[in-house]
Parts: structure tokens; C-alpha cells; sequence
């Protein structure tokens, strides 16, 4: 079993809470928009990270993280991007694709709402796990937190940072 905490849309703030939610993950993974590459290098200090750069990354995180990054976690086929879309709205850039080869899992961050949903037609679970910085016009920052275990994705949880 793999546990992970995924994130996205840091925009150069990481909350001290970050690091105590995520102390029993495994990894961290970031979907985008980390800010600079210091607030990336904070977490890979920590966990192992997997990550994508976002449209406000700069060339520093840019040469770091690609664009979209496919791997496989357990039995799981995963694709992250920054700016992806969801179910019946994917993005110009992912939506042939996302319909050709579909994975499993398809994690996205840019519209700084939480959402997780699943995409019948082409059997793939959906998530975002909104935004963990101060910037932008979310009022509540999240988190997800969920694991990985074999070809399930299960134990799903919502955290919410204060302030």
C-alpha cells in the first residue's frame, strides 16, 4: 500500500499544517503551480515528490517537472497535468489522449476547486485536489490524501488548511 497526499496550487505559500497532515504519506504529489522552486525542494526534502509544473511555474520549476507526467503507482495508471479539464470538459490539450488511452487516475489542479468525480465513459477516476495557497479566489484551501493499493484507490480524505 502506497499512501499519498496530493496538492496543487501552492502559488509560492506552503503551510507549516502540510507537513503534519502528509507525516504518514509515502509521497507527495503536486499537480501544479508550485510558485518556485524552493517551495518544491521544501517538499521533496521531506517525501519523495512527483510533481508538474503549472502555468505560473517559472523556468526554474519548468526544467524540474514536465508538463504531464503518466507513471504507474502499484497497479495504478496515473496521469498528472496542471491545466486538464474534467469529465465532459477536458482541456483541448489532454481530451484525444484521455479518450485513447485513458488511465486509471487523472489528477489536475488550475481551477483551485476540489473536485473528485468518476468518468464512466472512459473508467477513470478523476481528481483535484483544489488549492493549498493563499492566492487566488478560492475561500477555503484543501488537500486530498487517499492510498493506493494494488489497482484500488481507496481510504479518500479531504483536508481542509485554516485561514
Amino acid at each position: 500500500m502506497t499512501r499519498i497526499g496530493l496538492l496543487s496550487d501552492t502559488h509560492s505559500y506552503l503551510d507549516d499544517a502540510v507537513f503534519k497532515h502528509f507525516e504518514n504519506c509515502d509521497e507527495i504529489w503536486h499537480a501544479g503551480d508550485f510558485g518556485n522552486i524552493e517551495l518544491a525542494d521544501k517538499l521533496a526534502a521531506f517525501k519523495p515528490l512527483r510533481g508538474v509544473y503549472g502555468n505560473i511555474d517559472g523556468k526554474d520549476v519548468r526544467i524540474v517537472y514536465p508538463e504531464n507526467l503518466r507513471f504507474n503507482c502499484e497497479a495504478v495508471d496515473i496521469w498528472m497535468t496542471h491545466i486538464g479539464g474534467y469529465p465532459g470538459r477536458y482541456s483541448p490539450a489532454v481530451r484525444n489522449e484521455i479518450y485513447l488511452n485513458p488511465p486509471k487516475l487523472f489528477i489536475c489542479g488550475h481551477s483551485h476547486i476540489l473536485k473528485v468525480m468518476f468518468d464512466k465513459k472512459i473508467n477513470c477516476l478523476h481528481m483535484n485536489p483544489g488549492a493549498a495557497g493563499k492566492q487566488g479566489w478560492h475561500k477555503v484551501r484543501t488537500l486530498l490524501r487517499f492510498n493506493i493499493d494494488g489497482d484500488k484507490i481507496q481510504d479518500m480524505q479531504i483536508v481542509e488548511l485554516a485561514g
